[in-house]
């Protein structure tokens, strides 16, 4: 059964959360609150951004949603999910078979949650703000309209 999301949020939170993970390294956010008026990543983290890290990360993001890239799913078995992804957020008895959202090239992770089908239905990322505190980096994002 999937989560009951705002699509383009969700959307937006797969590649957020893959530029972080290119950018810096830290690993796909641990905890997340989405919504559709706007949405939170907790990440582990050792700072606060700065002003020009938030810039790049929204240039990226935007940028990846510019290209439309169509969102995909496919099922693979539980076994060579383990060998290709993080399955920490899975629930006890997950499987046999898991689904994978694809965001065009740029993205791929286990995931129940709603999607768009395409990147193009999804409006213009900005962050509204980051705090860090006690060794989490908390970045609440909204979608404005193209």
């Amino acid at each position: 059964m999937a989560k009951k999301y705002d699509p383009q949020m969700h959307t937006t939170e797969h590649i957020l959360n893959q530029t972080m993970v290119r950018k810096f390294n830290c690993g796909r956010s641990f905890r997340a609150h989405i919504e559709k008026k706007k949405s939170k990543c907790d990440y582990h983290f050792n700072r606060n951004l700065t002003p020009d890290e938030t810039g790049e990360i929204e240039e990226k993001v935007n940028s990846v949603i510019r290209k439309n890239f169509n969102v995909t799913e496919e099922f693979i078995m539980l076994e060579a999910a383990k060998k290709k992804y993080d399955l920490s957020k899975l629930p006890p008895g997950a499987g046999p078979k898991i689904r994978i959202v694809k965001v065009g090239h740029y993205d791929a992770c286990p995931c129940i949650g709603q999607h768009v089908k395409n990147t193009g239905e999804i409006g213009k990322f900005k962050i509204q703000t980051t705090k860090y505190e006690n060794g989490i980096l908390r970045i609440i994002f909204k979608l404005e309209p193209r």
